[in-house]
């Protein structure tokens, strides 16, 4: 187990990264403009970059850091839950109803508070038909979980695809950033914001029974751990926080797979300190990612979740290969 010192010393640490990466999101874009006007336009002192930093960059930023944050939190959660490597917060469908829904609506040419609304909706009614049908008898297995969650989220995948066949042509360049993730979408930062404070407040109170539960159910349940209740807890907020995040950004990829990994391979598999570190660091990489995706080929925008690909499943390959096992 990690000691106090170095859990504080860990999270300061990603807390400055995600700091920098703000920053760094603040600096950059088609008109660069000097930390000494973000600085002047943070501080409310006006100015020709003031509009720019306040309007623009700003809560792009923050809906960047809470959707990354929310995805690599939602990440860890699962692969507790189903105690699988290779869990990530779309496995169980969640993405995927969220992508019908979207789809739909702009199929449809609704405004953006219906694309919202309904890819809100459509996460929702993911977890729960999953929910359901995995525990129709009342049973509860990871492998039920898991099977039912692919089998739902190929079932929207076909939807989706088929939505886009039959979409006009000049909406399937909206449709498909939105697939491959999108922050520039003007939806508001602050509900992704609060959904990640309350999911940081609801899980790190059971981030000792997750160590347990992390070890096997059996032992959990030895231990006094009411297993199926954290589960169920698990479940409930893992699928949430997904929800959130690909209603405000999109479907965006690797986060929530390859982030948990990296920071349990540098500093271990304790819960306690492994969820907000997770949620600082998938944080952090998201904006670096949008950073790059907006200023890369500026005035053209990239889909951030390539971006999230490309930054993120080499870092994980490199350090996966310095294991020594």
């Amino acid at each position: 187990m990690p000691t106090r010192r170095r859990a504080i010393l860990t999270l300061v640490l990603l807390g400055l990264l995600a700091a920098a990466s703000v920053l760094v999101s603040l600096v950059s874009g088609s008109l660069a403009i000097p930390p000494g006007e973000v600085l002047a336009a943070l501080l409310g002192q006006g100015g020709s970059a003031a509009d720019i930093v306040l309007q623009l960059r700003l809560p792009r930023a923050l809906a960047g850091f809470a959707c990354g944050a929310l995805l690599a939190l939602a990440g860890a959660l699962m692969q507790v839950l189903l105690r699988n490597p290779l869990a990530d917060p779309y496995v169980l469908g969640i993405s995927g109803g969220a992508g019908v829904g979207a789809m739909f609506a702009m199929l449809l040419g609704l405004p953006l508070i219906a694309v919202d609304g309904l890819a809100f909706a459509g996460a929702l009614a993911a977890m729960l038909l999953v929910f359901g049908l995995a525990h129709g008898d009342g049973s509860w297995t990871q492998t039920r979980l898991l099977l039912t969650g692919v089998i739902v989220a190929a079932g929207c995948g076909a939807l989706i695809a088929l939505m886009l066949s039959i979409a006009e042509e000049h909406r399937l360049r909206g449709m498909l950033f939105w697939l491959m993730g999108d922050l520039g979408q003007g939806t508001p930062w602050w509900p992704a914001m609060l959904a990640l404070v309350v999911a940081l407040v609801v899980a790190l109170p059971f981030a000792r029974e997750l160590n347990l539960v992390a070890r096997g159910l059996l032992q959990a349940q030895a231990l006094g751990v009411a297993v199926d209740r954290l589960r169920y807890a698990i479940y409930l907020l893992a699928s949430l926080a997904t929800a959130v995040s690909v209603t405000t950004a999109g479907s965006i990829g690797f986060v929530g797979l390859v982030v948990p990994h990296l920071i349990r391979l540098a500093i271990g598999n304790d819960q306690r300190l492994l969820l907000p570190a997770s949620a600082l660091a998938g944080g952090t990489l998201l904006v670096f990612a949008d950073t790059l995706a907006r200023t890369l080929i500026a005035p053209q925008q990239l889909p951030v979740g390539v971006l999230t690909a490309l930054i993120g499943v080499p870092l994980f390959l490199f350090l996966l290969s310095r294991q020594p096992r």
